[in-house]
């Protein structure tokens, strides 16, 4: 047996069902034990794409995303999957060929160190210089990825180890997801009573409470918990933009995603405890200080990792452990204390609610065309229930989503994640049907985003991983330049414009459907053709600059 033998085996033996790969210097080994021992390998024409398969894998199931490139270049383009993995703490891990060792240190072939260009976003990072250590390796990496808060790892595994030959034997494991790769129980067990009381004591008093609930309730399978104190209790439920959410139905608590560039309703100001679940502390709820929040507003932390804890400001309360288990102490503390629930607070919050929204949502809808994103996204809005995966990739497009579909927030929604990057979609929606064979997946993208890796159009057809994709295409960076139009006026915008590109037409060249949707009645049609269709289909909808970052009374 191989190093690349090993590898792989020890791979499939922890549930791994496919690596996301761009072949290259380093990687025949690799991809030839995958051959032959059966493990699904899916090739892009782009390493964004393949760390970005791995990457949203892991957000969306919580298992490991594995993905291989090969060494320096390869190595650098993968480094953005890392980066998202990082952000929103996604088990991954990237493995990353290199030239045989023997020449190392003498200018070989693409000879750079990958090690320190990762570390700083990586919980392990490793060059495996021996086949002997490479099973350890693993081990070490991949347990560092599924534990605690998750996160990204990688191994650089050069020629010479992925040839050498072993006589280790893979230790078999038994895997909760079978294929699906690596998913441990929800980690950590209780919160510590007296802090737990402590916490309860805190809520019962106060007036005017908001759940701050992030990817760490998501990873904590939480959703029950999260309702049932809400519901207990009438605080506010807000999702930092970009976290995972976990409202799977729409629920008067709920308010929607905060940290939006189009803003949000008043809210934070007034709180007098704020909880954070799961979430971290940073711009997108004003690092939880003046004048974000007022200087007397108490701050509740729980969070499966202690060194989440006190990141960003130091807690009234901090409680480690599991965030599910910890919230049904807390509503069962909250009841045995007489805590009554803040109705008129949560009332208070949902007209402010009612009427921020209102902006974009009580207008009446513009005459098209010209579309706008307020009827891509009202065109959509029935075909993202029930058990639907809804990837949202762009900026103005998104603010569009997460204004119009505020009632619910669930965990088959994926965004960028707390990277707040573009152009992750492509390998975001492979990843999805990679994960979901049997489910519709829908991807709403803006014409920027689209086009970082859109040649992967093609690797999705040819590789059997059917979805729909929506482009909104205004021919800009639309955030962009409303923000510049709000600043200097229509003729001051600078470097945020795009020419124009058949979506439809370039789809079908790649090996895709492609439809032009000029009208709002002719979305959904294409839509509907598309869940059913065997390749992936790109409808291209022409819209007009501008969203919820503009003033809406055209929009």
């Amino acid at each position: 047996m191989t190093g690349a033998d090993l590898l792989v085996q020890w791979l499939q033996g922890r549930g791994v069902g496919f690596i996301s790969v761009l072949c290259g210097n380093g990687l025949d080994p690799l991809l030839d034990a995958s051959r032959r021992h059966g493990m699904r390998i899916v090739d892009t024409r782009n390493e964004q794409t393949a760390s970005y398969i791995a990457d949203a894998y892991a957000r969306l199931t919580g298992g490991l995303g594995v993905c291989a490139v090969s060494s320096a270049v390869g190595h650098a383009n993968a480094i953005i999957g890392l980066v998202n993995a990082h952000f929103d703490g996604a088990p991954m891990l990237l493995i990353t060929g290199a030239t045989d060792q023997r020449d190392r240190g003498l200018a070989n072939f693409q000879e750079i160190d990958h090690i320190p260009i990762v570390q700083s976003i990586c919980k392990v990072a490793k060059w495996v210089d021996r086949v002997d250590h490479l099973e350890a390796s693993l081990e070490h990496a991949v347990s560092a990825a599924i534990s605690g808060r998750p996160g990204p790892v990688h191994l650089t595994v050069p020629l010479d180890v992925l040839e050498a030959e072993t006589h280790a034997s893979v230790r078999q494991v038994v895997c909760q997801t079978g294929t699906c790769g690596i998913v441990e129980p929800p980690p950590g067990g209780p919160g510590d009573s007296a802090a737990v009381n402590e916490a309860a004591r805190l809520l019962a008093a106060a007036q005017r409470p908001v759940l701050v609930v992030g990817t760490g309730a998501f990873h904590a399978r939480a959703d029950s918990s999260v309702e049932i104190l809400a519901e207990t209790t009438d605080a506010p439920i807000v999702v930092p933009i970009w976290d995972r959410g976990i409202i799977d139905r729409p629920m008067e608590q709920f308010i929607g995603v905060i940290g939006a560039a189009s803003g949000g309703p008043e809210l934070l100001p007034d709180a007098d405890l704020l909880v954070y679940v799961g979430a971290r502390i940073d711009y997108r709820t004003g690092y939880a200080r003046p004048p974000a929040v007022k200087a007397d507003c108490r701050l509740i932390r729980i969070d499966v990792d202690a060194n989440e804890i006190h990141q960003g400001r130091a807690p009234d309360v901090g409680i480690v452990g599991n965030p599910r288990l910890i919230l049904e102490q807390m509503a069962e503390a909250f009841k045995s204390l007489g805590g009554r629930p803040c109705r008129a607070w949560l009332d208070e919050v949902r007209e402010r609610n009612r009427i921020f929204r209102g902006r974009w949502t009580d207008a009446p809808t513009p005459p098209a065309p010209p579309m706008t994103g307020r009827h891509v996204v009202e065109a959509l809005r029935p075909f993202v229930r029930d058990d639907a995966i809804f990837l949202v990739d762009g900026g103005n497009i998104g603010q569009w989503a997460h204004m119009l579909l505020a009632d619910r927030y669930p965990a088959e929604w994926l965004t960028c994640g707390a990277s707040a990057v573009v152009g992750w979609g492509m390998g975001g929606a492979m990843a999805a049907r990679l994960a979901a064979p049997d489910r519709p997946v829908i991807l709403l993208s803006g014409d920027g985003a689209s086009t970082f890796t859109i040649a992967d159009l093609e690797s999705a057809a040819r590789q059997g991983l059917p979805f729909v994709m929506v482009v909104a295409d205004d021919q800009a960076w639309g955030i962009v330049v409303s923000g510049q139009t709000l600043k200097h006026g229509p003729e001051g915008t600078c470097g945020c414009k795009l020419g124009p590109i058949r979506y439809d037409l370039l789809a079908e060249s790649l090996g895709c459907y492609g439809v032009r949707a000029e009208t709002p009645d002719q979305i959904a049609p294409a839509i509907e053709k598309g869940i059913r269709a065997d390749r992936p289909t790109v409808v291209h909808v022409p819209i007009a600059t501008g969203g919820p970052a503009d003033a809406p009374s055209s929009l």
